[in-house]
């Protein structure tokens, strides 16, 4: 049987301006300068302004005041029909800069020259072309080659391939085939290309090596006892090759030289790095912390003067036809997208300085000594508080920004840190725990490296009450692995 009944429910929606603006808020320097150039080509409207413009142009202050964000939430950019005398001044002036020292040395580091490498398969089939081979194994060798992931794997089995190339590519073959073109594609450098697993792909490496007594025992360790070498099973592998301490570290010496992931270490298979550009920068003036943002976050921007020439002629013009209203239609559709998007550039602005400025606040004391241990605990919450902005907005500014401070370019995420109370009854941050845990793992006896229960006891030794649960937590997170695996021989 249906029921009727009446639900109030109460739901925030943001609008589509919102949406955006959070993005633009979320963006780093060099991908909101993306950003602002996809912009630039779809909107005709919007133009920015050059150098040669605007040498005379006066500087504006940014204006932080925290009561400015109260009705930050609020959707404030105007999206009514446009009065069309707001756009026909011709003082092409921006109405928003930021003050003369918000400038970083790499505000005109604006495109970085690539190199153009060869890829890792195509380094790869190069090298196939010094191979004397039929049609039909030059075909398998390639589809063998194209099976190769990029770190150097070939994660199928043979008769996988075997079926793939015949319902695929037409080639009908056998597994013996494959097998024996698989071995001449496995010649191929860097060594370990081919292999179908961790242990061939080592294996594959030792017997590229010139032929010694340390690289026989590395070999028969990983033919023959690779279950026990990854699980560090030292004893066992001394007892089972009946060699001394020195001839099996020597073994291992060599087997750790080798590279797990040949593919990845191929020059032109490199995913391009990222050129981190800092998107504030904090100085030390006569013992005063003083921020800057950085310049290219601030473009300059004016309404494309045709456009205002266009709405001009339209004003001027007595009768109005059917395509001219149309046309205007879309000119004060431009003009409004180009609008918003000069003050939704003016709010990224002051969101970035106002929550940047009050993170270099909070740890004052960090920024001006630079002593990680003088690093105060801070979570979004504290921030968001002080400037009066969601928690969410200080989020996007914190997790993908960088500062360049007197100590290193750092990634604003890594100032905030949880707290914890000392044996003194002190807050102290869980960065300053970590790096303890860390100096007490590298200090260790590799021989006999720590457990967690007994890194809890040195560290609550140290002051820093800590279980050991909580211990494995921080270890974890700083990708250091188990006692075990941590014990050398």
């Amino acid at each position: 049987m249906l029921k009727h009944s009446l639900q109030f429910k109460l739901s925030q929606k943001l609008s589509p301006q919102q949406i955006q603006l959070m993005k633009l808020i979320q963006l780093p320097t060099q991908a909101f300068e993306q950003r602002l150039q996809e912009e630039l080509v779809e909107n005709p409207a919007l133009e920015e302004t050059s150098k040669e413009d605007d040498y005379e142009m006066d500087d504006y202050e940014v204006n932080t005041n925290d009561d400015d964000y109260d009705d930050y939430d609020n959707d404030h950019i105007d999206a009514q029909d446009i009065n069309i005398d707001e756009y026909l001044s011709n003082d092409e002036t921006p109405d928003y800069k930021y003050q003369t020292n918000n400038y970083s040395d790499d505000d005109d580091d604006k495109s970085l020259p690539f190199a153009a490498p060869v890829s890792f398969h195509q380094d790869l089939i190069n090298q196939l072309n010094t191979f004397i081979l039929s049609d039909d194994e030059r075909d398998i060798a390639e589809f063998l080659v194209g099976s190769i992931d990029d770190m150097g794997y070939i994660r199928r089995t043979t008769q996988d391939i075997v079926d793939d190339m015949a319902f695929t590519q037409g080639i009908y073959t056998d597994e013996a085939t494959v097998e024996r073109i698989l071995h001449l594609v496995q010649d191929l450098e860097p060594a370990g290309v081919g292999a179908r697993d961790l242990q061939e792909c080592l294996l594959l490496q030792l017997k590229h090596k010139t032929p010694s007594d340390s690289i026989n025992l590395a070999i028969q360790v990983i033919e023959q006892q690779f279950d026990a070498f990854s699980k560090k099973h030292y004893d066992k592998l001394l007892q089972k090759f009946d060699v001394s301490q020195q001839q099996l570290r020597k073994a291992i010496d060599e087997i750790e030289k080798l590279n797990p992931k040949p593919g990845g270490s191929f020059d032109g298979n490199q995913k391009m790095v990222e050129h981190i550009v800092p998107d504030f920068t904090i100085r030390i003036v006569d013992g005063e912390l003083e921020l800057l943002l950085n310049g290219r976050n601030a473009p300059e921007l004016h309404v494309s003067k045709d456009y205002q020439e266009m709405l001009q002629s339209y004003k001027d013009t007595s009768e109005k036809s059917s395509s001219q209203k149309d046309a205007v239609q879309f000119i004060k559709q431009k003009l409004d997208s180009a609008k918003w998007f000069i003050d939704a550039i003016k709010q990224r602005q002051e969101t970035l300085y106002v929550t940047m400025n009050a993170i270099m606040f909070y740890q004052q004391e960090y920024f001006l000594e630079g002593e990680e241990t003088k690093l105060r605990p801070m979570i979004l919450k504290d921030i968001a508080d002080m400037v009066g902005l969601d928690i969410s907005t200080v989020s996007r500014v914190a997790n993908s920004k960088y500062v360049d401070t007197p100590y290193g370019t750092k990634l604003i995420k890594e100032f905030f840190s949880e707290s914890m109370t000392n044996d003194q009854g002190e807050e102290v941050s869980t960065i300053e725990i970590k790096n303890i845990l860390q100096q007490v793992i590298s200090e260790e006896d590799k021989k006999k490296p720590l457990p967690d229960d007994q890194l809890a006891e040195i560290l609550k030794e140290r002051g820093y009450p800590i279980a050991r649960r909580t211990i494995a937590k921080y270890r974890e997170q700083l990708d250091i692995p188990v006692a075990r695996l941590r014990k050398k021989i």
